[in-house]
């Protein structure tokens, strides 16, 4: 049995991981929305290499299913912010590694 993860009623991913009830798992997509959102912004804020490491993968699936779902991600088109944690010397993410994270995830996640 498979297992769906929709955005407003459009498939984002199936994982197919197994039996399930429900099969379909239904996501709030302006919520959703918000929280994607705000991951991005932290991850690109950040200049902590351990930060980074620890959100890379929760951030770019959140981000895929996200943007599957057409919810709108400005963090991720727009510059990075500050974070208080930062190294000094480090800078910001830039949307260049969380796009390669994004699109090598994408091919991973059928939906």
């Amino acid at each position: 049995m498979s297992q769906y993860l929709t955005i407003d009623g459009h498939c984002v991913w199936n994982p197919a991981n197994g039996p399930g009830d429900p099969d379909d798992h239904p996501i709030d997509g302006p919520v959703f929305a918000e929280f994607a959102d705000a991951l991005v912004a932290g991850y690109r804020a950040t200049s902590h290499p351990i930060s980074r490491a620890l959100l890379e993968g929760f951030v770019a699936t959140a981000a895929v299913l996200a943007r599957r779902g057409g919810c709108a991600l400005p963090a991720l088109d727009g510059p990075a912010g500050t974070s208080t944690r930062d190294i000094p010397g480090g800078g910001a993410a830039g949307p260049d590694r969380l796009a390669e994270l994004m699109a090598e995830y994408a091919r991973a996640m059928p939906a």
